[in-house]
């Protein structure tokens, strides 16, 4: 099934929306620049499952939204899971994306042992890699990787029902058949993710 075309109006309101929210205005592939590209992946301690309600989620998804808009990196996919995250983001300043993952995490960390009553005896955050993409099949498969992620955890048998992603603005923009050629071209394999993913 093919996805239906957009009027001039309804393209416009996804870019604003997309433009308001902080999401990613074009969809990759794209031309490589002089930015690099990366793939972060970051725990909690002991991948102890603390953004284990929806509002946490959310909360967090919008704090990361938040703060790649203020080092002005562009954001290309990203998904909030239970107990780590992924996110691709092109910027040109390896130092701006060093401050944000130290700030980024400790935004909501102490909020969340409060509400756990757990200040004080409990790490929230492990550790975060870093991997820049070698080229145009690396970014896709990575692209993959991420919308894929929430099911080879085992939250949801459908990458759509997870809500804590990227894929829904990529299917509301470009539809279920253009995602679906971006897996076929590039899906990951099962060694894809081994050993910082696990």
């Amino acid at each position: 099934m093919s996805a239906k075309a957009q009027s001039d109006d309804e393209k416009h309101a996804v870019l604003q929306r997309r433009i308001q929210f902080g999401y990613p205005l074009h969809a990759p592939p794209h031309p490589f620049r002089e930015h690099n590209i990366f793939l972060i992946t970051a725990a909690t301690y002991k991948h102890q499952r603390i953004l284990n309600t929806k509002q946490r989620r959310a909360v967090f998804q919008e704090d990361l939204h938040d703060s790649l808009r203020q080092i002005e990196c562009e954001l290309i996919a990203w998904v909030i899971l239970p107990d780590h995250y992924h996110f691709l983001a092109e910027m040109s300043d390896l130092n701006d994306l060093a401050v944000l993952l130290q700030l980024l995490p400790g935004r909501n960390a102490r909020k969340w042992n409060q509400e756990d009553l757990l200040t004080g005896q409990r790490k929230v955050w492990y550790r975060y890699t870093d991997r820049v993409m070698r080229n145009e099949v690396h970014l896709e498969k990575s692209f993959n990787y991420i919308h894929y992620n929430p099911v080879k955890h085992g939250y949801v048998n459908d990458p759509y029902a997870w809500q804590w992603s990227s894929l829904q603005v990529y299917l509301e923009q470009e539809g279920r058949e253009w995602l679906q050629n971006c897996w076929r071209r590039a899906a990951p394999t099962g060694e894809f993710g081994k050993g910082w993913d696990d």
